[in-house]
């Protein structure tokens, strides 16, 4: 990887510092992201690490947290020569040094798409609980905000044609074979009200929908990163359902504001929806795809039903955004804009 950052998100960087947030705040502070190579992460330590290359002589000190040293050096290529950014290499359920001063934690470790989950489903719930605990206690010792990283799969299974709220949930089978995931991600939430009631921590979480964009992993398993990764080499982009799934997807950078919103002003022991408020059938987000490809021609395809297919908490559904949207934010890029980008990052 290069030793800059991409264009696409350096443009996506100047997008954010224009918005209308009190940056300064986050001037001299240090902020510790646990899973600090994760699609979501990685978008905002290039957040934090833009306002530290304009701001010499206060930067966010970013200590990124990540089991694979190889891996944090390949992402951040770029970041390695400066001394505020500070790689903290192993598991987020081990021991953390001691640190002199933090001032934000954001916990985004942990397998976030079925085909990382499944194939180990203990390690998993780990992160989420373990993880949560040891992060929490962080945030407890240094007074720190924290945010957690949940996801609508704690909203279970259930079908509704209305916006799932905050206060909404459907059924969740604790001995299915995704509870790892929703559990975990339950249990970390309540963890995280806990502290806010008990010890006062200022502990927020994003319950996040579906989420794409640059620096998304090709095999990541779901769908649209399929699409993705077809469009990009240029080949057919091949459906195993029929396609009528509906889902919301909000591009990356719409929600690392999102995120950076609940970071500075969220309030404690809450949880906050974060995605897009409008839905697209796979059907018609692979024909998108197939039509904004670097490669002309390709063609969308429907083989038989696959039953082996990864079952999904909801076939459709999307996020309530009014709670969110009484901070000041909502998604603003739209999908064509938004996957246009991601094609870019991927083929330039």
């Amino acid at each position: 990887m290069s030793a800059q950052r991409h264009p696409v998100i350096a443009e996506d960087m100047s997008t954010l510092l224009a918005q209308r947030q009190d940056w300064q705040r986050l001037a001299g502070k240090h902020v510790l992201i646990a899973g600090a190579t994760s699609f979501l992460a990685a978008y905002l330590i290039e957040f934090f690490a833009t306002l530290s290359e304009r701001w010499p002589e206060q930067p966010v000190v970013i200590h990124a947290l990540a089991r694979s040293r190889s891996k944090l050096e390949a992402r951040f290529q770029h970041l390695l020569e400066y001394a505020w950014f500070r790689p903290l290499i192993q598991d987020v359920c081990a021991p953390l040094p001691d640190f002199a001063q933090l001032d934000y934690i954001v916990h985004a470790a942990g397998a976030g798409s079925p085909k990382q989950y499944l194939s180990d489903p203990i390690a998993t719930v780990r992160s989420n609980v373990l993880g949560s605990l040891n992060l929490l206690e962080q945030a407890r010792q240094h007074q720190a905000r924290l945010l957690f990283m949940s996801s609508g799969a704690v909203y279970g299974h259930g079908e509704s044609d209305q916006p799932i709220a905050e206060q909404d949930f459907g059924a969740l089978d604790p001995l299915d074979v995704s509870a790892c995931y929703a559990e975990g991600k339950r249990v970390a939430e309540t963890l995280c009200a806990d502290y806010h009631r008990q010890h006062g921590v200022a502990s927020v979480i994003a319950r996040i929908s579906h989420t794409y964009g640059p620096g998304i992993a090709l095999d990541d398993g779901r769908s649209f990163a399929d699409f993705v990764a077809a469009a990009v080499a240029g080949h057919d982009i091949v459906l195993n359902s029929d396609g009528s799934g509906t889902r919301p997807f909000c591009y990356v950078a719409d929600a690392t504001a999102a995120f950076l919103t609940l970071l500075l002003r969220g309030e404690g022991g809450q949880a906050y929806n974060v995605g897009m408020d409008e839905e697209i059938s796979v059907l018609e987000l692979a024909k998108l795809i197939a039509r904004l490809s670097p490669t002309a021609g390709i063609e969308v395809k429907h083989p038989p039903l696959n039953p082996e297919r990864q079952a999904l908490f909801r076939t459709g559904g999307h996020f309530d955004l009014r709670k969110i949207a009484q901070l000041g934010w909502q998604p603003s890029t739209a999908l064509e804009r938004g996957f246009a980008r991601t094609l870019r990052y991927f083929t330039t």
